[in-house]
């Protein structure tokens, strides 16, 4: 039983990637905000109360692995650090914070896109915005559209998230039991290869993987469901 939790501002598409191909029963978690969802309560937008969440369905399911991407990942960070043997393996996608606020770099972008979904143009910024993260010659059918469409929901979020952490301290994370797969990206602002590294070396059952992309979830699909299959098949 996979668990499988997205980030911030994936489209149902999207959310499902992580789980393809893999053997057994997945479940892809919707967090509030996104696809069918209800929108989120006020102040939601913390690593605490969605790694609650996320523990409810993980307990709820008998999850025994678990895949987060981005926001997913660090929600499974703190509940790791939190219940240390409650997963058998797990695999961390572009983590983006640890226990240290982020870069300047990557609170910047986070404050364009809320300024952009704040600002009274039907999305035309955000569409903007989003189009420089796609690598040239990469066709997304919909993608943009689609994430543009989840962004508009998500401006709390995009103003929160920034000042939050997944763990307070990451030596907690030192009696995690899991196998552990974190996959990093090279040239992402939103997710820094540092973050990747810092997380895995945290981590006593860890393996690194950097991929040279500033996308990977679009440019390198092939390598990423390689290495899940390898950790979870």
């Amino acid at each position: 039983m996979t668990l499988v939790v997205h980030g911030l501002g994936a489209t149902e598409g999207e959310a499902r990637l992580p789980a393809s191909g893999l053997p057994g029963t997945r479940v892809v978690l919707t967090l509030p905000g996104h696809g069918s969802a209800p929108d989120a309560p006020e102040g939601y937008w913390n690593y605490g109360a969605i790694a609650a969440d996320v523990l409810e369905v993980a307990r709820e399911v008998g999850a025994t692995r678990a895949i987060g991407t981005s926001l997913g990942a660090g929600a499974l960070t703190r509940i790791a650090a939190e219940h240390p043997r409650l997963f058998d393996r797990i695999a961390l996608l572009l983590p983006a914070a640890l226990d240290s606020q982020r870069e300047a770099a990557a609170t910047r972008t986070y404050e364009r896109l809320a300024a952009a979904v704040a600002a009274d143009d039907g999305g035309e910024r955000l569409r903007e915005l989003l189009a420089e993260d796609i690598p040239a010659g990469v066709d997304v059918g919909d993608y943009l559209e689609r994430r543009a469409e989840a962004l508009l929901r998500l401006e709390p979020a995009l103003r929160d998230l920034p000042g939050e952490v997944p763990v307070p301290d990451a030596s907690r994370l030192a009696e995690v039991t899991a196998d552990v797969l974190v996959i990093g990206a090279t040239n992402d602002p939103l997710h820094p290869a540092e973050v990747a590294e810092a997380t895995a070396k945290a981590l006593p059952r860890s393996r690194l993987e950097l991929l040279p992309s500033r996308a990977p979830v679009l440019t390198h699909r092939k390598e990423l469901r390689a290495l899940l299959t390898d950790l979870l098949g």
